[in-house]
């Protein structure tokens, strides 16, 4: 396998992501050396390409409008880090699920998951302490499982 390498493409002002939906749509018809594409929230006039060399990188910003070519060097991973957020690809979160509520006005609060919209990424919670059950939708990232409804089942039967 060969060593893939990150290369800064300048664009001009405020295209960043012009130029990143057109070259994702024309490595789609024909993909030619470009592994990812990326496009760093709040800097402007520069998106990253990772590739295995330059001169492939080039050839496939060949024509992309708004792309200024790219620079000289190779960026170092380490550079970038900080701007690339995490993606979880999967929340594992299902129906009476117990969790905490880890963001938002509800901090530290223990809830009962009631439905979970995948799509949207959010839940349905109802706050254990409270004296009236109300439904509040969170997003899925705002909470931690705490406990297992199923888990807790076992450990009775046992």
């Amino acid at each position: 396998m060969t060593e893939t390498k990150i290369f800064g493409l300048r664009t001009a002002a405020n295209r960043e992501d012009q130029v990143v939906d057109y070259l994702i749509s024309k490595l789609q018809k024909r993909p030619e050396g470009i592994l990812a594409v990326i496009r760093p929230h709040g800097m402007r006039g520069y998106i990253f390409v990772e590739a295995s060399t330059p001169a492939e990188a080039e050839l496939a910003l060949q024509g992309v409008p708004y792309a200024r070519g790219l620079l000289p060097h190779e960026i170092p991973y380490a550079e970038i880090e900080h701007m690339l957020e995490q993606v979880k690809i999967e929340m594992n979160i299902q129906k009476n699920d117990i969790v905490e509520l880890i963001s938002g006005p509800f901090k530290r609060e223990n809830a009962k998951v009631m439905r979970v919209n995948k799509q949207k990424e959010e839940i349905v919670v109802e706050l254990l302490e409270s004296a009236v059950p109300i439904p509040i939708t969170v997003k899925m990232d705002a909470v931690k499982v705490i406990r297992r409804e199923d888990e807790s089942e076992k450990q009775t039967s046992e």
